[in-house]
């Protein structure tokens, strides 16, 4: 599991989400203070992983950080979930044994991926432990931005059948360019921060091409941005389209 492997597009719901994005046919911009948007679906891989996942989630975060220090990452609301002794010394408790990054769907074929298919298997040295993982994406180097988090789910040991996946479709407010993913594993006992895997530590996390779908325009097509203003009801059907694309992946 330490080759990353990039696909190119399999997912050919989505293209009636685009269609409606392109449709609106307003022009695009980089806007700053775009709030983030995103439909993750999430399982254990051993009981069929994201594409088992019923009801996708979406999930709104406040606009990406492009610049500033990439120190630790602090969670919505300024508290940061880790243990009183877990910021001075390892939890050799805890640990991310392997991780495997797919990406997917590249609709203008610019190389930069609007999917990303995470897949992870954590590991403990107790018998058994209910965990959760908080993910971040880096861009260019900058700041950690929260993007997904995962229901609870329980680790075995060292055992291989435990591998958790993630499926995130970036639908707003991430410009074309680099990023880096952090994993973060919490402890569901006492939400103490108990393992933690990043680019430092895995080829796969660094360096990854994305975008999102509102700049992941075939030639020809007009460039946008969901405009926010006026109620939205462009992200909700964008996000519709989403949901509907989901339910087709899940059905093969």
């Amino acid at each position: 599991m330490n080759t990353l492997n990039w696909k190119l597009p399999r997912r050919c719901g989505l293209a009636f989400a685009l269609f409606v994005l392109a449709a609106a046919g307003q022009a695009a911009d980089v806007d700053t203070e775009q709030k983030r948007t995103t439909v993750t679906s999430q399982g254990l891989v051993s009981e069929g992983g994201a594409k088992a996942d019923k009801e996708p989630s979406t999930d709104e975060h406040k606009s990406l950080s492009l610049s500033g220090s990439r120190d630790k990452p602090v969670r919505a609301g300024g508290q940061q979930k880790m243990s009183a002794n877990s910021a001075s010394s390892p939890n050799v408790d805890f640990w991310i044994y392997s991780v495997d990054v797919q990406l997917f769907l590249d609709r203008d074929h610019d190389g930069y991926f609007t999917g990303i298919d995470l897949q992870f298997d954590a590991d403990t040295y107790y018998d058994a432990a209910d965990v959760y993982a908080v993910l971040y994406l880096s861009y260019e180097y900058g700041p950690w931005n929260e993007y997904a988090e995962t229901e609870t789910f329980t680790i075995y040991g060292a055992a291989a059948g435990d591998e958790y996946g993630v499926e995130t479709d970036l639908v707003e407010g991430y410009p074309t360019g680099n990023y880096d993913i952090l994993i973060e594993l919490y402890d569901t006992y006492d939400n103490a921060l108990v393992a933690t895997l990043g680019p430092e530590d895995s080829s796969q996390l660094s360096i990854l091409p994305l975008e999102d779908v509102g700049w992941d325009t075939p030639a020809g097509t007009t460039q946008v941005v969901v405009n926010r203003g006026g109620g939205g009801s462009l992200s909700w059907l964008l996000i519709l389209g989403l949901l509907g694309a989901s339910a087709l992946r899940r059905g093969r």
